[in-house]
């Protein structure tokens, strides 16, 4: 199990302040100025991007050192986030819908409950609003360039495949390209984009 406050108790940001390449390039699938959720969020690289183009953004992490870092950089640049610490597990998807939900590199679930936290943030998402994942596919195992040791922690087209209706999906790609996103995410990597109106 990872120590995310280990990890993230380094004074650089271990993914980078920028946001993810992904989420700019998919940014257009939002619903803009939306409601947006992003899970997983770490030290606050893609919540500050997205509160900075007008979102209002709730973000949540489970590390409390993240969640330090991630206020610095929304102080930084002059942008509000509503930032909670919490479990991932522990959050309640029935409480509230959101008109985006953003998660990029969330590879934590366990393969027997990934299925069951796609539908749990489907539901979450307001009707005719945006479902976003980035994330690396099991070939990423053999780059080792960034993301976990466990190939069964990676996603495939075919889980959101599996998961979302035909008309629902807006993009599944599975693709390779360089990272350069701080110390923890650099090298050739092997990707996949996924987007759903739901």
């Amino acid at each position: 199990m990872v120590d995310w406050d280990e990890r993230f108790s380094i004074e650089d940001y271990l993914f980078g302040a920028e946001p993810a390449q992904a989420l700019v390039n998919l940014e257009h699938y939002l619903i803009p100025q939306g409601d947006t959720l992003v899970i997983a969020d770490g030290e606050g690289r893609n919540s500050v991007y997205l509160a900075s183009k007008g979102f209002k953004v709730t973000a949540t992490d489970a590390s409390t050192v993240a969640n330090i870092k991630a206020k610095a950089l929304a102080a930084s640049q002059n942008v509000e986030v509503n930032y909670q610490v919490e479990d991932f597990f522990d959050i309640d998807w029935s409480a509230k819908q959101y008109d985006n939900i953003v998660g990029i590199f969330f590879q934590f679930i366990p393969p027997d409950k990934i299925k069951q936290v796609l539908m749990n943030l489907r539901s979450a998402t307001n009707k005719g609003g945006t479902l976003l994942i980035h994330g690396y596919t099991p070939q990423q195992i053999e780059w080792a360039t960034g993301g976990p040791k466990d190939v069964s922690l990676m996603y495939t087209k075919e889980l959101f495949e599996d998961v979302f209706e035909p008309e629902e999906i807006r993009v599944n790609k599975e693709y390779q390209m360089q990272l350069s996103e701080g110390s923890g995410h650099k090298g050739q990597s092997a990707l996949i984009d996924f987007v759903a109106k739901c």
